[in-house]
C-alpha cells in the first residue's frame, strides 16, 4: 500500500506489524486521522473552481514500484503551456495530488515522502511531471506547498524497494526504542521494552507481573 510509506519512514518496526504481521491498534490519533481521510475520500464528489477541478479519493497506482493507495485530493489546473490531456476535459491541466494530515507540519519528511509517492503513481498515470503539490495540516488549518524532484523521487524509489525485500521475507526488524514509541497505537503489540532490553518475552511478562 502507498500509504506505508509512511510508517515505514517513521519506523520500520510498525511498518512491519501492520503490513506483514496484520497488527493493528487504535489510540485518539489514527481515529482522529481516520476520520479526516474519510472526509477528504469521498470519491463521488467532483468540484470546479474556476480553471480547476477537484477529485477527492482517486485511486492510484505504480508499475515501477509495485505500489497503490488512494490519494486525498488531487487537483487539475488548467496549464495549457504546461499542461496534459485530461479525458474527457477541453484543454490541458497540470496535476497536483493534497495529502491531508490531522496534526502540524512535522520535522522529519515522512509526509513529504508519502505526497512525493503520490506524485510519481500519477506522473505514470497520467504521462506527465508532477514537480509539486501540498500538505494540508488540520491543526493549522492551512496548505503548504511542496517542490518534489528528481533526488525525492529516487529516495522514495529505494524505499519501496526495501519495503518489498522486507515483505517477501516476511521479516519485522528490531529497532531501538525512543520518544516516538510512546505515541504509538501499537506500542502495546510491538512492546519497544524487548527492543532496548533484549530480553526474553517471559521474563519481560514477569517484570510487569512484578510491577502491578
Amino acid at each position: 500500500m502507498l500509504s506505508g510509506i509512511q510508517h515505514f519512514r517513521f519506523c520500520k518496526r510498525q511498518w512491519a506489524l501492520i503490513h506483514i504481521e496484520q497488527q493493528w491498534e487504535e489510540n485518539f490519533r489514527t481515529i482522529d486521522g481516520k476520520l479526516m481521510h474519510e472526509r477528504a475520500h469521498d470519491n463521488q464528489f467532483r468540484e470546479k473552481r474556476g480553471e480547476r477541478i477537484i477529485s477527492r479519493g482517486m485511486s492510484v497506482f505504480s508499475k515501477t514500484m509495485g505500489v497503490r493507495g488512494v490519494c486525498d485530493i488531487v487537483e487539475l489546473i488548467r496549464d495549457d503551456m504546461e499542461g496534459v490531456a485530461v479525458s474527457g476535459r477541453e484543454g490541458l491541466y497540470r496535476v497536483e495530488p493534497v495529502e491531508y494530515k490531522r496534526g502540524s507540519p512535522k520535522k522529519t519528511d515522512v509526509d513529504v515522502m508519502q505526497l512525493t509517492a503520490q506524485a510519481i503513481c500519477l506522473e505514470e498515470m497520467f504521462c506527465c511531471d508532477v514537480p509539486r503539490g501540498s500538505l494540508y495540516y488540520g491543526e493549522i488549518r492551512h496548505r503548504l506547498p511542496v517542490l518534489i524532484d528528481e533526488q525525492m523521487k529516487k529516495e522514495v524509489r529505494e524505499i519501496f524497494y526495501e519495503m518489498h525485500e522486507l515483505f517477501e521475507r516476511q521479516h519485522t526488524p528490531k529497532v531501538k526504542r525512543t520518544k516516538s514509541c510512546n505515541a504509538c497505537s501499537l506500542k502495546n503489540v510491538c512492546l519497544p521494552g524487548l527492543q532496548k532490553e533484549n530480553i526474553s518475552v517471559e521474563k519481560y511478562i514477569l517484570q510487569r507481573f512484578d510491577e502491578m
